[in-house]
């Protein structure tokens, strides 16, 4: 059971969600865990997008508000919230709150649907107890963390991880600075961090072997490349049906460069998740 978080505190796009909803999909589909997958977004419903259609999930749902209202129904992380501060909260109701995905792999925690941000922020604050819950129900519970979320709660999130995956861009600039945070910040020392690079063009001067190279780090880079086909199917939430036509693709399609170095992302999380238990 681990706690694998997907953060950044690059302002500028990294492909965080569509990193951590690839590595999730194709995880779901090729190996036999129990996971959740946890968005803490704020007025985003990027990730959501990914593995549905929300709008009209949310005509669907509009129809029965009135009827929830009248029951008291809560879903989503707001009715775990509410579970959880009056201490109710067990490993078998989290799935209660979710959307399957995948039956018995892979369950969706959606964000907060609140639009005004001092709710979320209230809100935020459960995330680290719900996490906890959540990791004696599943096997592995990955952690969208949102740019948005208070320092001082992402940082909460960030310590209890098992694994925290720094998403970086292709950028001098980024990885000098993330560079100079590793001398002289303890919290990107350690070794539960590992470094991806999202939304990764292969013909960069700022390639995945060079820049493994500048670091100084001892194994590749994960990356997660540019790849059209996966942008539109994240935008009819058909990640999956996405995977699954790419999963027999022949070597020379272009798509099976995508799939690849995702698989090589998915083995290095486990790689890494071996290797820190073998330290324990």
């Amino acid at each position: 059971m681990a706690v694998i978080a997907f953060y950044s505190d690059e302002k500028k796009e990294t492909g965080q969600t569509f990193s951590i909803a690839s590595v999730a999909s194709y995880m779901g589909i090729e190996h036999n865990y129990r996971m959740i997958l946890v968005s803490t977004n704020f007025n985003d419903v990027s990730l959501e997008n990914c593995f549905w259609d929300v709008d009209k999930v949310n005509q669907a749902v509009q129809k029965i508000t009135d009827r929830t209202q009248s029951l008291g129904i809560e879903s989503g992380i707001e009715g775990l919230v509410k579970i959880s501060q009056s201490n109710k909260t067990t490993p078998d109701i989290i799935s209660n709150y979710t959307r399957i995905i995948l039956k018995n792999r892979l369950d969706v925690l959606p964000s907060p649907k609140t639009k005004i941000y001092e709710e979320y922020k209230q809100i935020a604050e459960s995330y680290p107890d719900i996490l906890t819950v959540a990791n004696r129900a599943y096997d592995m519970v990955f952690v969208d963390v949102s740019k948005r979320m208070d320092d001082a709660q992402a940082r909460k999130i960030l310590d209890m991880a098992d694994v925290v995956v720094l998403n970086i861009t292709q950028r001098l600039s980024t990885i000098n600075r993330l560079m100079e945070l590793r001398q002289n910040d303890e919290f990107y020392k350690q070794k539960k961090i590992m470094i991806a690079i999202g939304r990764y063009d292969s013909f960069s001067k700022y390639s995945n072997k060079n820049i493994t190279r500048y670091m100084k780090e001892k194994r590749m880079l994960s990356v997660v490349p540019y790849n059209t086909l996966l942008f539109e199917a994240c935008s009819e939430g058909k990640i999956i049906d996405f995977f699954l036509n790419i999963r027999n693709l022949d070597e020379t399609d272009r798509n099976s460069i995508y799939r690849n170095e995702v698989k090589k992302f998915v083995s290095n999380i486990l790689y890494k998740l071996q290797e820190l238990q073998m330290r324990i």
